[in-house]
């Protein structure tokens, strides 16, 4: 330790020692193996170490948080294309919504559309059909559906 403080005043150029960042890693890792020796560091305060010492947590946090490769995003205008066909089209799924935006064009994942999609809160959007208070189960889509063109058949008739 003290022969490498030595190298760096050698290297002192009018008046104040130049430390590169090799010798600021080399001091941390001193500091970080003995936390004992900033009494005996003689060209740098042990405030200065503990500041470098911080601003590398800070440095590696950073680099460490930030976004590197991936698949990139999709749109903002696909994303409302995507909302807005699962709105207007309610029994429409994922696959179904894929296929559209295939046809349009658009090249996206089916699980990408899947994420984008509107969840509906009524059980009827996702595929169980009406609820029936007598015999207390939900209805197969396809008994919902007839029922429906039933009644609208009637609504006509009269």
């Amino acid at each position: 330790m003290l022969r490498h403080q030595v190298i760096v005043l050698r290297r002192k150029l009018k008046g104040r020692a130049r430390l590169t960042n090799n010798d600021r890693w080399f001091f941390v890792q001193l500091y970080r193996w003995f936390p004992s020796i900033l009494p005996v560091l003689v060209i740098i305060r042990p405030e200065t170490l503990v500041r470098w010492h911080r601003a590398g947590f800070r440095r590696y946090w950073r680099w460490k948080s930030c976004r590197r490769g991936g698949r990139p995003q999709i749109e903002t205008e696909l994303r409302a294309l995507i909302r807005q066909m699962s709105t207007e089209n309610l029994l429409w799924g994922a696959p179904r919504i894929h296929g559209e935006l295939l046809k349009l064009g658009f090249s996206v994942a089916q699980s990408s559309v899947a994420k984008y999609m509107v969840r509906h809160q009524d059980h009827q959007a996702r595929g169980g059909g009406p609820f029936c208070e007598t015999t207390r189960r939900t209805l197969p889509l396809w008994i919902c559906s007839l029922s429906r063109q039933l009644a609208s058949e009637c609504s006509t008739a009269s």
